[in-house]
């Protein structure tokens, strides 16, 4: 009769034939971290100096031939179970290293977290799972998460509590909702530019951004200062079939700037006209039906990130942004303005 393995504490000197239960990780400072040992190796002579130097004098290994605890779910298992519970549309995950599963984007996206729900499987004892921020764009490749038990081994129940929590869930707990591939129209505000005085500067940037996030440009009307012919161009271009339709320049309290007064009158649905983020603060929102009408203040073509960066992601997610989405950006709407800019790899939009 084959006996159930079972978890066995012995001397590092005596493991010499046996198999360990987990990974042990080797860490060079200032170098790296990773797996120098992985669960299921078994040891042999040449390996008893170095787990040494690691520090390790006592291992972890199965007794008996099936790697089975009555009751009990290895650490690897157990993240195994927990990843297939977290995991929803766009994210994927690997193998556990070090009892751990990471989750990646599995394309370019918005990365949409249940934070009710994160909070619930965090308060299970003994699970742990770490995130990036939600609302955030990812490329695909990007890593949005991590999980792990923090034992070797936990009892059937806590993984059970686990799935059984994810399962109850109105969404679930790590998503990224693929971006529309959007057709923007572009109307570039400014007697200066109309006129030809000086070169349009927002177009090119504009262009850039979108491309990156896989949207084209259906066209660029240049008007001058005047409400009519600003109007005017927004409703040309989405009768083009503009999907989306972006303002430029006259966002400000100057009496020649009637960007705001335009998009009323083409009978938005206004959403804000302002934000509590810096730079950004002079930003407009409105909704035309089901096509979003942005006024973009000047900051948006000079600064790296700005409110632009922060809401269109989530417009090319197809969410429709609400006056509570814009205010909630207050928490981490102030750019710090740091001479060597790492946007988005900072706290800038991240509350």
């Amino acid at each position: 009769m084959t006996k159930t393995a079972s978890i066995k504490c012995i001397p590092v000197t005596e493991a010499v034939g046996l198999t360990l239960c987990h990974d042990i990780t080797e860490i060079i400072p200032g170098k790296s971290k990773g797996s120098a040992f992985l669960r299921g190796h078994i040891v042999r002579e040449e390996d008893v100096e170095h787990l040494l130097r690691l520090g390790k004098e006592h291992l972890y290994v199965w007794e008996g031939e099936l790697p089975e605890m009555r009751g009990q779910v290895h650490e690897d298992d157990a993240a195994r179970r927990m990843a297939k519970a977290f995991a929803g549309p766009g994210v994927s995950y690997g193998d556990p290293r070090e009892g751990r599963i990471n989750f990646k984007a599995s394309y370019q996206g918005l990365f949409q977290i249940h934070l009710d729900l994160l909070d619930s499987v965090n308060s299970i004892p003994h699970v742990t799972v770490a995130t990036a921020h939600s609302l955030q764009g990812v490329a695909a490749g990007d890593t949005l998460a991590g999980t792990r038990v923090i034992p070797l081994s936990v009892p059937e129940d806590t993984v059970a509590a686990v799935e059984e929590c994810c399962a109850g869930a109105t969404s679930p707990l790590l998503r990224v909702l693929p971006f529309r591939q959007c057709r923007v129209g572009i109307v570039t505000t400014g007697s200066e530019v109309y006129s030809g005085r000086i070169k349009d500067g927002f177009g090119p940037v504009l262009s850039a951004k979108f491309a990156a996030w896989g949207s084209e440009i259906l066209g660029q009307e240049i008007v001058p200062d005047e409400t009519d012919r600003t109007a005017g161009a927004i409703l040309k271009l989405i009768d083009m079939g503009a999907d989306i339709v972006c303002v430029t320049g006259g966002m400000s309290v100057d009496p020649d700037d009637k960007t705001p007064a335009a998009i009323r009158a083409v009978g938005c649905d206004v959403v804000t006209y302002g934000a509590p983020v810096f730079p950004g603060a002079m930003f407009m929102l409105g909704y035309r039906g089901r096509v979003p009408v942005l006024g973009l203040p000047g900051c948006v073509m000079y600064h790296k990130g700005s409110i632009f960066d922060l809401i269109m992601p989530r417009i090319l997610a197809g969410l429709r942004v609400c006056a509570r989405d814009i205010s909630k950006l207050a928490h981490g709407g102030l750019c710090k303005s740091c001479p060597q800019c790492t946007f988005p790899n900072c706290a800038f939009g991240k509350g």
